[in-house]
């Protein structure tokens, strides 16, 4: 997820290190940060500042009433001992100004972890002053201190302006890959489904049964 300064939007490494890795990657990539700008890793007392910007993004992108996570899910979630996410947050003056959050995917091809992420916001005010950009830098400085051989994520198609911004980063659009995702009721279906009866004629060739990101 990308706002003007936004995207769209766990390797073995971290498990019950992943306290460590935060502590090594605050001293990576010590470069100069744009204006007032600083960065650091959220905390479960910042679950309700990082839900509203989730609540914003989702404006932007259209979907206001998409969010259904609330702040104690996000909160309980980061107090666990191993999250299934982690979050950075810009700020400015006291005030956050934006958030990264993103995990950890796997790559069977390179066997290696790598960095995903999730949802990139910056708030209005803070646009075009480089927070956007420093918040990649930053993700880009963890990938590389936890060894992953890359770092991903995903925009919607007609948000020029950010699919421009990233190729200026040097990032690459995997335009041979279609997401599929299954969700609500047809989640369910599957789930419930008899395989034992399924017609095998309906099974896709072995080269066609990855789903996930590419390797």
């Amino acid at each position: 997820m990308f706002v003007p300064g936004c995207l769209r939007n766990r390797g073995d490494r971290l498990g019950s290190s992943i306290e460590a890795a935060r502590q090594a990657t605050t001293t990576v990539a010590r470069y100069s940060m744009p204006e007032d700008f600083q960065i650091r890793f959220a905390q479960a007392g910042d679950a309700e500042v990082i839900h509203q910007m989730i609540c914003e993004l989702a404006v932007y992108e259209k979907e206001p009433d998409a969010v259904v996570c609330e702040p104690d899910d996000l909160r309980r979630q980061l107090a666990q001992d191993r999250p299934p996410f982690e979050c950075l947050l810009l700020e400015r003056d006291g005030r956050e100004e934006g958030f990264a959050l993103f995990f950890h995917n796997y790559s069977t091809w390179r066997g290696r972890a790598g960095l995903f992420l999730e949802d990139l916001f910056v708030r209005e005010p803070a646009r075009g002053r480089g927070g956007g950009k420093a918040l990649l830098r930053r993700l880009a400085a963890i990938a590389v201190e936890r060894g992953c051989p890359r770092f991903e994520w995903m925009v919607l198609d007609w948000n020029q302006p950010a699919i421009a911004f990233y190729r200026s980063l040097g990032a690459e659009s995997l335009d041979g890959w279609t997401t599929f995702r299954v969700s609500g009721e047809a989640l369910a279906q599957l789930a419930a489904s008899d395989c034992a009866a399924d017609d095998p004629n309906r099974d896709p060739p072995a080269s066609a049964r990855r789903v996930c990101a590419p390797r």
